[in-house]
């Protein structure tokens, strides 16, 4: 019998299981605090900075991370950030105040920045090569799917505000139970010093800077929709259901398009795929800056979704276009600070644009930063740079 808690598929299934809680508990917590919030009278660009907190916290793990995931193993670090998720949001409903959830979504935001890390690691560094594709494409399905579903949870707050926060903690609480059962494993050790890690990155952002952008693209957008849209819902007349199917409709658009998008980007290139799903969702989000129709907003999201919702994904495989092969941890690294540090402007700026515009606000904020890196992505001139860096001094 323990044979089978030592295998590889029940590790993967748990692992699987770890990334869903964490996309569901984020799902809910961004668009369900933000309703909340708004309904305790906080200003939108004050809610939009509540919302920021979760990629506070993502942002200031990061030089954090790796050295105790190296000393301790993938699961100690994998059960202290479910243990961080789980305790935090269920302290979330006995006290509501701004800064009480400030804190406490920095902390969740520490807690699944540190799941992620290891959980990535362990699948990457434990899965043969011809099968590393279909188990990340996988684990990226299983976040989004949680994204996705977290929130439809809002509508459980009309029973209880307690109810959605206990069911999220307790979920969380089951796949802790269950990576118990799993036996601990470590990284490679390192090979390399760390004396030019400054000059990497500015190599990095030399050659890769337009592939990058995408990343910080789709953070804003993500993170501004999930935090700004049930404010800016509210205050067109829409209700908390409408906002539990338009968000969900996003984020399944881009599950169902995001094999089809990566099969065409490596036909007809990444600049030119990632051209045309930037400005089909600049147009379906601008469009959307005309309307408060419940099926219109419900048709837009969705193929908004499928066009710009696998921004992230085209961004990394854009960057590993462009970058030789041993800066790709590099850019990984970059990557998740420029989604990092979209997250945090997006709900801001969504925020702030709610307050200066009646009609279309959050819309306003959203197509115009995809104007931007359609310019970006169209006056970027890729560069052969196939050869590897050298990091000698």
């Amino acid at each position: 019998m323990n044979y089978l808690f030592e295998t590889n598929r029940y590790r993967f299934i748990v692992l699987i299981s770890i990334v869903f809680i964490s996309g569901y508990s984020q799902g809910m917590l961004l668009p369900l605090l933000s309703i909340l919030l708004e309904e305790a009278g906080v200003s939108s660009s004050m809610n939009g900075l509540n919302a920021s907190a979760l990629y506070i916290g993502i942002l200031f793990a990061s030089p954090f991370i790796e050295k105790p995931v190296r000393k301790f193993g993938y699961k100690p670090a994998i059960s202290v950030g479910l243990l961080l998720v789980i305790v935090s949001i269920t302290l979330i409903p006995f006290w509501q105040a701004f800064w009480f959830w400030f804190v406490l979504r920095i902390i969740v935001g520490i807690g699944d920045n540190l799941l992620h890390f290891a959980t990535q690691l362990w699948i990457t560094t434990t899965t043969p090569q011809e099968k590393r594709g279909r188990k990340i494409a996988i684990y990226g399905s299983a976040f989004g799917l949680g994204f996705a579903a977290g929130p439809l949870s809002t509508i459980l707050v009309n029973f209880s505000i307690y109810l959605p926060f206990l069911l999220a903690s307790g979920i969380a609480l089951l796949t802790w139970l269950m990576l118990a059962r799993i036996r601990n494993e470590f990284p490679d050790s390192l090979t390399e010093g760390s004396g030019r890690v400054f000059s990497k990155y500015g190599h990095v952002l030399k050659i890769g800077w337009a592939a990058l952008l995408p990343s910080f693209g789709y953070g804003f957008l993500e993170a501004s929709l999930h935090g700004n849209f049930p404010v800016y819902a509210l205050r067109a007349g829409l209700d908390v259901h409408a906002v539990s199917i338009l968000l969900p409709a996003f984020v399944v658009g881009s599950l169902i398009f995001q094999m089809p998008l990566g099969i065409l980007s490596d036909k007809y290139g990444r600049k030119t795929i990632l051209l045309i799903s930037i400005s089909i969702g600049w147009l379906c989000f601008s469009g959307a800056i005309f309307t408060t129709s419940v099926p219109i907003l419900f048709i837009l999201f969705f193929l908004a979704g499928m066009m710009v919702g696998s921004l992230f994904s085209l961004s990394i495989t854009y960057l590993a276009d462009l970058l030789p092969n041993n800066l790709l941890p590099t850019g990984n690294i970059l990557a998740g600070i420029f989604f990092g540090i979209g997250s945090i402007l997006g709900p801001y700026f969504g925020g702030v644009f709610i307050d200066w515009f009646r009609e279309g606000s959050i819309f306003y904020a959203i197509s115009g930063m995809l104007l931007f890196l359609f310019t970006a992505t169209a006056m970027h001139r890729s560069q052969d740079h196939t050869a590897n860096y050298s990091t000698s001094s």
